[in-house]
């Protein structure tokens, strides 16, 4: 009886401990994974994480031309075409005017502009409860769509797309 009596709050007191361990393999992840178009030699990764129904975004883009350039979230997945455009139109779902991120109108897929450096190096990152990896609506699942990188920058008030020129990069949002 002793024994019970020591090891049943030992016992207790470990699987407390375990089970409130948390991990990241609660995180839903999602990679795109861009291809140059239009003969423009850039390359780069998008990287999605999903927690607690918060999507954080990072891009990383290499070889641009130095100064802005548009990214987008399209509407479909397929960067199959040489100029990016069998990706579709913006990433719209609400059906709002095109617009700067988290204005009082914008496209759910207006993320913004990359600022390449003289290096041809850009980041962006963002993080929003407007987007999901996991869940099924239509108005937030980011995963088959297609992330595009425009020759130049988003100007935020031109319909339906912001005058960023050509599509110069091109990535479908996979699940990882």
């Amino acid at each position: 009886m002793r024994i019970i009596n020591f090891l049943l709050p030992l016992f207790c007191f470990s699987a407390l401990i375990f089970s409130s361990c948390g991990s990241d393999d609660d995180a839903v992840t999602a990679t795109a994974t861009i291809q140059a178009k239009n003969d423009s030699g850039i390359t780069g990764t998008i990287e999605f994480t999903e927690e607690n129904g918060v999507v954080k975004m990072k891009a990383d883009i290499r070889n641009l031309t130095e100064g802005m350039h548009a990214i987008h979230i399209h509407a479909v997945g397929d960067c199959s075409a040489a100029d990016g455009t069998s990706a579709g139109g913006h990433w719209n779902p609400t059906e709002v005017d095109h617009g700067e991120w988290e204005s009082s109108s914008f496209h759910i897929g207006d993320i913004g502009n990359l600022n390449a450096g003289s290096d041809g190096n850009a980041t962006i990152e963002r993080e929003t409860s407007l987007w999901c990896l996991s869940c099924t609506d239509a108005n937030k699942r980011v995963i088959g769509k297609a992330i595009i990188i425009h020759a130049g920058p988003d100007d935020f008030t031109s319909q339906p797309s912001g005058a960023a020129g050509p599509r110069i990069g091109c990535g479908e949002i996979a699940l990882n």
